[in-house]
């Protein structure tokens, strides 16, 4: 793919991305996820092989449906309220018929399955936009809509994102479906406090972006995409692998992190939502997604590379860290100190 190609599809992205962000009409919400979607696809595709068209095909399916359902909601309220401004979204039908699209949109489980295909069919680089940028403006809608949406609905998609999230990502060896998967799960967290508390799901949105990126392009440095790769990094970047420990127990979300924010300030909320049953249950499924990225950390930094690998010992070549990267994990591992900062735009 060309620079200028390059150029056109990255352009289109940020336009899809900002038309729906900043509109207050259905249709022009639409049609920028509709230029984000078509902007995506020879991104997914570029290197020609059949796992990337396989990925593509099943990315524009899945988005064409999602697409239609958000436009069939918007219709349907349109013509019982006369309304339509996203905010003034009040009819049932079409609100259940809106979290549907939006849930098939973000991968949010039960519409969750097309998520790890796609990425797996991706590039690093990609995968990373489809894990982040491409969930910016779903996430947006989300937020608009969050007081007409049925909370006990988005309560029981979320403990079902989280378990399945936690549970098949378990058995996994290729790396960006363990990604796809620990996506889903963080989207539970996202999904179960919307209607409640929407800015915290913003919050939570954009620091599982920050780790997410430094986790991707970390990966992307060391080229790395399967687990037993992974395991033989550490002869060539030791610090870049400690710093991708840290990372990963950041996006597991442990104390003394940035990933551990907020999912504090998640069930504190819960809890004087007087949910705390729900809190209970989500905080103990999210134990199942520690369990894979315990498993990617050790990986990640484990001395001595198996026997059992069918890949050559790698030269140590000390290529210098890009200072993107280092930003990206310093905030991504110490933000936790400055919380009482960061509570003041929530």
């Amino acid at each position: 793919m060309t620079p200028q190609e390059k150029l056109i599809f990255t352009s289109s992205l940020i336009l899809g991305t900002t038309i729906t962000i900043s509109s207050n009409h259905w249709i022009t919400a639409w049609a920028g996820l509709e230029i984000n979607t078509l902007a995506i696809l020879p991104l997914i595709a570029k290197s020609h092989h059949p796992r990337a068209i396989e990925a593509a095909t099943k990315y524009f399916l899945t988005q064409a449906t999602a697409s239609a359902l958000l436009l069939f909601s918007a219709m349907m309220n349109a013509w019982y309220t006369g309304q339509w401004d996203i905010t003034q979204l009040t009819h049932p039908t079409a609100c259940l018929i809106l979290t549907s699209a939006l849930a098939m949109k973000l991968g949010l489980a039960p519409f969750h399955f097309w998520f790890p295909e796609v990425l797996q069919g991706s590039p690093l680089t990609t995968a990373l936009l489809l894990s982040t940028l491409m969930k910016f403006p779903p996430m947006t809608l989300l937020f608009m809509t969050s007081p007409s949406l049925n909370p006990t609905l988005l309560t029981y998609m979320a403990i079902l994102s989280t378990a399945l999230g936690g549970w098949m990502g378990l058995n996994q060896t290729q790396i960006r479906k363990i990604l796809a998967f620990s996506s889903i799960s963080h989207l539970g967290w996202m999904a179960i406090i919307v209607s409640y508390h929407p800015k915290l799901t913003l919050l939570n949105f954009y620091l599982y972006s920050l780790i997410t990126t430094t986790v991707f392009l970390t990966l992307n440095t060391i080229k790395t995409s399967k687990l037993s790769t992974l395991m033989t990094t550490w002869t060539k970047t030791p610090a870049l692998s400690t710093m991708l420990l840290l990372t990963l127990l950041s996006l597991a979300g442990l104390p003394p992190f940035t990933g551990f924010l907020p999912k504090w300030l998640i069930i504190q909320e819960l809890t004087k939502q007087s949910m705390a049953p729900a809190a209970t249950m989500i905080s103990l499924l999210s134990l199942l997604s520690l369990f894979f990225y315990l498993r990617l950390a050790y990986c990640a930094t484990i001395t001595l590379p198996p026997h059992t690998t069918n890949h050559m010992k790698q030269w140590h070549a000390s290529k210098p860290t890009s200072s993107a990267i280092a930003i990206l994990t310093t905030t991504s591992t110490m933000l936790l100190p400055i919380s009482p900062l960061i509570l003041t735009t929530v």
